[in-house]
């Protein structure tokens, strides 16, 4: 049987939940798909010289600012640009919108709140109500590729989170390909997915939440089974 391998993008620390969720959450999903999946973490300040072409799948994690916001922005514009699996989760879904408005839109200023607090352009902000250690109700768009994955148009998943999508640039960001998927009761963007690509999508919730209490993700089983996928398994 071929060995699937999948990056995390981001600096492992063993007390963060989502970390400590995210290698179970892939074994949740290898083992119900019957795969085999190996998942290395590979630090934000170590992607300029690492291979990205030897993984099948580009996971994006949780814990912000990363150590360089350069190395992840670099392997989220190799998956979109090389259709690469791709998945990101909470700080995974904010540099995906950085990495979109900078290489896509041409906003070579696109900033991130949290690492420039003081940039004009800060495409991703405080959240009007900070997500720390919560769940909530999250709306998903109809005819996305996220409702298709969960089966369903409203789901309960958990964050650790204080920033997301600043509503300034919705309108300019998500006309397509980028386009929302999910949302919040407030209409604050909780997901996004490119249309123009097998699999990418980035939520702003942590899915991976799921397999600290020995739950299967939906959204990671579908992530995985895209990896195997593209490679014809």
């Amino acid at each position: 049987m071929k060995e699937l391998s999948i990056v995390l993008i981001g600096d492992f620390d063993p007390t963060v939940p989502a970390h400590q969720g995210i290698p179970l959450s892939v074994d949740i999903a290898a083992e119900d798909l019957k795969l085999k999946v190996t998942a290395t973490w590979l630090g934000t300040d170590k992607v300029q010289d690492t291979d990205l072409s030897q993984f099948d799948g580009i996971w994006c994690v949780p814990k912000t600012p990363y150590v360089d916001p350069e190395g992840a922005l670099r392997a989220i514009r190799y998956a979109r640009e090389n259709l690469i699996p791709f998945l990101g989760t909470c700080g995974g879904f904010q540099h995906v919108v950085v990495e979109y408005a900078r290489n896509v839109i041409g906003w070579s200023d696109a900033a991130h709140g949290e690492s420039e607090p003081d940039a004009k352009r800060q495409v991703i902000s405080p959240l009007s109500c900070a997500l720390v250690e919560t769940t909530e109700t999250i709306n998903l768009f109809a005819q996305s590729q996220l409702a298709s994955i969960y089966g369903s148009l409203t789901i309960q998943e958990g964050y650790r989170c204080r920033y997301g999508l600043n509503t300034a640039f919705r309108e300019a960001l998500l006309q397509g390909p980028l386009v929302a998927s999910a949302d919040d009761d407030t209409t604050e963007i909780r997901a996004v997915e490119l249309t123009i690509h097998p699999f990418f999508i980035a939520t702003l919730f942590q899915p991976e939440r799921a397999a600290l209490s020995d739950k299967r993700s939906p959204l990671i089983a579908a992530f995985v089974n895209a990896c195997a996928q593209n490679q014809g398994l």
